[in-house]
């Protein structure tokens, strides 16, 4: 039994005839067409379907449109909470950090906006981005910006974050050079930063390397948070990110790390986004650019 006649004849007896139908379906097709899929229809059934003059269900007729009903006649409606859904689902891959601290607030205003909205946020690295967005499992990603996303995906920068060192409140030190003894590339007090993969620690190394210095890892922990912890602990100096409205915890104090590359925050994606998606990018672009107005 082919589906699509199926369809023809539930058409057919829903407008009382083929004239009606093929001007009420939802999609062009020619009057003999019709005809001639409805007769190979009740030919593979054997049976009589409809009288075409004047029209009226027979018996097998009345039968099969009671079972093909309940289905054609709610496709229209799925489809529409289908596509209705998936208009008001946003899918977001981002760092622990970046949903915990930064989205929040900018999704409960997208919410306002959009009522019924369904979030869907995904925890991944920097290095996973591309492999989440390429396969489909978020519409966007909140990440670094790199200098060459490939693959068809595209890049709008937020904001750029400086890096700063933070230290013990009480410590002497006004900036890096204080940290510096003459003649002596090796910085001395231990540091305290995130692993080598991270995109915090290659920009510190790369300005460390521009300095001509030495400054190894002296306490490798693994986020944001735990650097301030060990930096108020006296564990050393931490490498860390000037964050607009950010408040400084107490017990720490920062200095700038002038000359150093900063850290390009921004969005990510891969081909064209859906209409929820590019309202979120504009409101963060909007709010990127409220906060460094702000500073």
């Amino acid at each position: 039994m082919n589906v699509h006649h199926l369809e023809l004849f539930y058409y057919v007896a829903k407008y009382e005839g083929i004239t009606a139908a093929v001007r009420k379906m939802p999609y062009g097709i020619q009057q003999p067409a019709v005809s001639g899929q409805l007769l190979q229809l009740e030919k593979s059934l054997g049976v009589k379907l409809f009288n075409r003059r004047p029209f009226s269900l027979t018996n097998a007729g009345d039968q099969l449109y009671d079972h093909v009903y309940p289905f054609f006649s709610r496709l229209a409606d799925v489809e529409e909470n289908l596509k209705g859904g998936e208009s008001k689902h946003l899918r977001i891959a981002a760092s622990a950090a970046v949903l915990r601290h930064h989205l929040p607030e900018l999704l409960a205003d997208l919410r306002k906006e959009v009522p019924g909205l369904r979030l869907t946020l995904k925890d991944v690295e920097p290095s996973d981005v591309h492999h989440c967005l390429t396969n489909q499992q978020a519409d966007l990603a909140v990440s670094v910006i790199n200098a060459r996303p490939g693959d068809g995906l595209h890049e709008v920068e937020l904001l750029h974050l400086p890096l700063m060192l933070l230290l013990p409140e009480d410590h002497s030190a006004e900036s890096l050079d204080d940290l510096l003894e003459e003649g002596d590339p090796e910085v001395k007090i231990p540091l305290v930063g995130l692993p080598k993969h991270e995109a915090i620690s290659q920009l510190f190394q790369r300005g460390v390397d521009g300095r001509e210095l030495t400054w190894p890892v002296a306490v490798e922990v693994d986020s944001l948070d735990a650097v301030q912890h060990f930096v108020r602990c006296g564990f050393g100096a931490g490498v860390a990110l000037r964050i607009p409205d950010m408040v400084m915890p107490e017990g720490v104090k920062s200095i700038d790390l002038d000359g150093f590359p900063p850290l390009v925050m921004g969005v990510v994606y891969q081909g064209s986004l859906k209409p929820i998606a590019t309202r979120f990018l504009e409101a963060a672009v909007d709010r990127a650019q409220a906060l460094v107005k702000s500073k």
